[in-house]
């Protein structure tokens, strides 16, 4: 299983975006991978160095057989935040 935690959280240059679809295109349909981000889908261009075709066909691979699971409410790592700092 691979796991990629918090995509997006930093921008990836080309170089980044075409090796991560190499590992994503590899791994399609051989291998599980959870991905977490708090980008919707129609941003992740962005993440990928606003190359809409490569970005387009992470997805395709991503979303084939994929379930995709929304978590709405506040950042619990904001639950002990003082509100008044």
């Amino acid at each position: 299983m691979l796991v990629l935690d918090e995509l997006g959280y930093l921008p990836i240059d080309k170089t980044g975006a075409d090796l991560l679809f190499q590992i994503v295109s590899q791994r399609y349909e051989r291998g599980s991978t959870v991905i977490t981000t708090n980008r919707v889908y129609r941003k992740w261009s962005e993440i990928f160095n606003n190359d809409a075709t490569l970005t387009s066909a992470v997805l395709d691979r991503l979303l084939h057989h994929a379930e995709t699971i929304v978590i709405e409410g506040k950042s619990f790592r904001m639950k002990d935040a003082n509100p008044d700092s």
